[in-house]
C-alpha cells in the first residue's frame, strides 16, 4: 500500500465550506483524503490509523504525497508536536457567524431526531467553544499553521486555491471543479446538503431567511469570531483575508 508520507490537516468548525475545501484538495493528484475521519492525532499511531481507515474505502493515488483530513469538533484531539517527523501542514480558517449559524441549525432541523444544533442556541453554544479552541491552538503554535477566510471559498476561489497550492508547494494548480467520492454527501463525513455533489463551487448560498436568531446569542457569537479572527491572523505564518 502506497500511503502518502505528509498529512494536511484543515482546523474549523462545522458549516465553513470545510467539504468544498477537502473535495478541492482530494482532488488533486498529490493529495488523498477530502472527509471529516472524526479522529484525533496525537501520536505516530494515529497516522497509522488514519491511512488504514482511509484504505478501507479508497485506493492511495500512485505518487501522491499527502492525506488530508479535517477536525472540526473539540472532542478530537490535535498535537501536531506529537507526530514525529511527519511533514505536517496546518490549515485554519473561520467563517463569519450569523451565516455559519443559519446553516449549522438549518442543516441539522432536516434530521429526523432532535439536535442540540438545530437549535440557534445550541449551534452558537458549539460555535462559540470551537472558536475559544482555535483561538487557543494558535497561541500554542504561532507560526504553525496557515489562515484563510473561509467565505473566500466562494467569493475569491482563484485566489484562494491559489495561495493554498502554494502553501502546499503543489506541482499543479487546484482548480474550481472537483471529484466526487464514496463518502461526498453522507451525513457525518461532511456536507450532506445537495451543493456538496455539484463537483464544482456553487457560489450562490444558501440562505435560510425564516430562521430568528436571538440579538444576545448573535452579539455573544460575533465577539467570540472578532476574537478568534484576530488570535489566529496574528499567530499564522501567512493569511488570506477578505
Amino acid at each position: 500500500m502506497n500511503v502518502p508520507v505528509a498529512r494536511i490537516f484543515l482546523l474549523s468548525h462545522m458549516r465553513a465550506y470545510t467539504s468544498l475545501i477537502g473535495h478541492i484538495l482530494g482532488s488533486h493528484p498529490e493529495i488523498d483524503g477530502y472527509y471529516e475521519m472524526h479522529l484525533s492525532y496525537a501520536g505516530i499511531d494515529d497516522l497509522a490509523r488514519q491511512a488504514c481507515a482511509y484504505a478501507t474505502h479508497a485506493a492511495f493515488k500512485p505518487g501522491s504525497r499527502y492525506l488530508f483530513d479535517k477536525l472540526l469538533h473539540n472532542d478530537h484531539a490535535f498535537a501536531p508536536e506529537g507526530l514525529g517527523d511527519t511533514e505536517v501542514s496546518v490549515l485554519m480558517a473561520l467563517r463569519p457567524p450569523e451565516p455559519t449559524l443559519r446553516s449549522i441549525v438549518g442543516l441539522f432541523a432536516r434530521k429526523p431526531a432532535d439536535d442540540p444544533y438545530a437549535t440557534p442556541a445550541g449551534a452558537a453554544a458549539y460555535y462559540v467553544e470551537r472558536l475559544a479552541a482555535l483561538a487557543d491552538f494558535a497561541r500554542r503554535h504561532p507560526g504553525g499553521y496557515v489562515y484563510f477566510d473561509a467565505p473566500l471559498a466562494r467569493t475569491d476561489t482563484p485566489r484562494l486555491l491559489a495561495a493554498l497550492g502554494a502553501w502546499l508547494k503543489l506541482a499543479t494548480p487546484l482548480t474550481e471543479t472537483y471529484r466526487t467520492f464514496t463518502k461526498t454527501g453522507v451525513a457525518g463525513a461532511g456536507d450532506s446538503s445537495p451543493a456538496i455533489a455539484a463537483g464544482r463551487v456553487v457560489r450562490t448560498p444558501t440562505v435560510y431567511p425564516e430562521l430568528a436568531l436571538d440579538a444576545a446569542v448573535l452579539a455573544r457569537a460575533e465577539r467570540a469570531y472578532a476574537d478568534a479572527r484576530e488570535t489566529l491572523i496574528a499567530h499564522a505564518a501567512d493569511a488570506l483575508t477578505s
